[in-house]
């Protein structure tokens, strides 16, 4: 690696839950090479504390902000079970208008949270005068976009989602007859129907960024902001986006020269698990540990769903390390230890484990990957379909269906998951290209934050698509102009003929 660029002042906006768990290792890798970090949070933060040893923080208190509680997301899952349940042309409706709810409510959110900064003069001085060389921030919500435009800092995301639907739409060509949409449950390999689908879901999602997401910030941006400023442009300008994507997991897709890859960042060696739960794995002998986890927003399960998951469990010989919150299931058998925090990552490193029971989500996925454990899938919400769906199109996992789960059927996709040798080949398979890299994720991540701080930017990287009008993008205006010389040289000729067919019919008639 080249020279870094030791002692840099970086601001940080992050998004909260499990994106605060992957912006964190940046974070600590910053931190190790000597860089000072500024993190903006909530008051209602639940992951992003106040104090900590590699950063130091300011918290906003965003007026009239609502709590988005564990209620709520336990409501979405219920919702989403609820959804599943529905014929799919219904389904497909409930779902985009549901969409449609959460985006008003989370951009909603933010709204007041970069409203309440903006309109704080002292706190605004004071963030100029720090003179950031940087702003590194999670983009799923626009308020560290908006604060670096403001601040006029050179930009880094830390991005996989982006308004409504996936990064790559915002600054990459996206052929739709094989690039799937978000939560479309679609792959590469599309037939016409699908592809029918797959356009409307992309009418769908720009509907809800032009018609839901853009109106939220019309005010402040025409308060705080030069004229003709757009939050679209903003968002497309970041000189580097580090896209938490590895094209071992994800479908192969046009890219750009500023995007970076970093998919399993996250991902650490193992580190040796507390005496208690070592004694617990290696007491499963031969049959070995099943690790079940639901990601860091949902705590549990509807009651009925997580009975039949415990008494499943009971049925198999291995033993199960299940992060669970709540009243303990009746069903529960000896071979199940509860635990309300889990080190993931090194229990699915860890010899014994045989397969990870997992809701899908990114974190998860990729360290799986990896460690190489296959999956046994059961998604609730949002990419985790889709992530689910990329890991059993390789032949990874297997996804089962919460709304409709028997014990039967659980049971089936646990079994063949443990005793197939095919998915374990299959996830050993992701995981040696994975590994095979010339530098690591997280090392390529901390060499590109450092690149636009040494250079003031990257705007040599940018592609020229970010300043040009959306017709002239698709080459519209170079149509029109090519149906007007096509319609002029028409025209000529039929009047040309036009004329020489009057002029030979006067000399017909003098002949005559």
């Amino acid at each position: 690696m080249v020279d870094c660029c030791h002692g840099g002042k970086i601001i940080v906006f992050p998004e909260d839950g499990s994106h605060w768990v992957n912006m964190q290792v940046i974070l600590r890798k910053l931190h190790s090479h000597g860089h000072h970090l500024t993190v903006v949070r909530s008051f209602r933060s639940w992951y992003i504390k106040e104090s900590s040893p590699i950063y130091t923080s300011i918290t906003i208190t965003p007026t009239h902000a609502e709590d988005v509680s564990a209620e709520f997301f336990k409501t979405l899952v219920e919702r989403s079970l609820a959804l599943r349940k529905m014929p799919t042309f219904l389904h497909f409706f409930e779902q985009q208008r549901d969409v449609t709810t959460v985006l008003k409510k989370f951009h909603g959110e933010t709204l007041k949270l970069i409203s309440t900064m903006l309109e704080d003069s002292p706190l605004m001085r004071r963030l100029h005068d720090a003179k950031f060389d940087l702003m590194l921030t999670d983009p799923a919500f626009p308020a560290g976009v908006l604060l670096a435009h403001y601040l006029h800092l050179p930009m880094v995301y830390n991005v996989r989602w982006l308004n409504a639907g996936e990064a790559h739409m915002a600054i990459a060509p996206t052929p739709l007859s094989y690039v799937p949409m978000y939560n479309s449950l679609l792959h590469d390999h599309m037939d016409v129907l699908q592809r029918v689908e797959n356009f409307l879901r992309y009418l769908v999602s720009l509907l809800q960024e032009r018609f839901v997401i853009l109106p939220v910030y019309e005010e402040l941006i025409k308060t705080h902001f030069p004229p003709g400023s757009d939050l679209l442009s903003m968002q497309r300008s970041a000189d580097i986006w580090l896209m938490r994507v590895d094209f071992v997991f994800e479908f192969p897709r046009p890219t750009m020269p500023n995007v970076v890859y970093m998919g399993g960042f996250q991902c650490q060696p193992v580190q040796p698990l507390p005496k208690e739960l070592e004694t617990f794995m290696e007491s499963s002998g031969e049959h070995g540990v099943v690790v079940m986890s639901l990601g860091a927003m949902v705590t549990a399960l509807p009651r009925e769903i997580t009975e039949v998951i415990a008494a499943t469990f009971a049925e198999i010989p291995q033993k199960v390390v299940w992060r669970y919150m709540g009243e303990r299931p009746s069903s529960l058998g000896n071979n199940t230890l509860l635990l309300e925090w889990l080190p993931q990552n090194d229990l699915l490193g860890h010899p014994k484990t045989r397969a990870f029971v997992a809701h899908g989500g990114t974190n998860g996925i990729y360290e799986a990957i990896y460690h190489g454990i296959p999956v046994v899938g059961l998604p609730l919400l949002f990419d985790q379909f889709d992530n689910l769906l990329r890991l059993q199109v390789r032949g990874a996992a297997r996804t089962v269906d919460l709304a409709t789960l028997t014990s039967g059927e659980f049971l089936s996709a646990l079994n063949d998951i443990l005793n197939n040798p095919s998915y374990k080949q299959n996830i050993q398979r992701l995981s040696e290209l994975h590994h095979d890299l010339p530098l690591s994720p997280l090392d390529s991540a901390i060499f590109w934050i450092e690149y636009v701080m040494r250079h003031k930017g990257a705007a040599h990287l940018r592609p020229e698509a970010n300043n040009m009008p959306w017709y002239s993008y698709h080459s519209l205006d170079v149509v029109v102009v090519l149906l007007a010389l096509c319609g002029t040289s028409l025209w000529a000729s039929f009047f040309f003929c036009k004329l020489l067919y009057r002029k030979i019919s006067k000399r017909k008639l003098k002949v005559d």
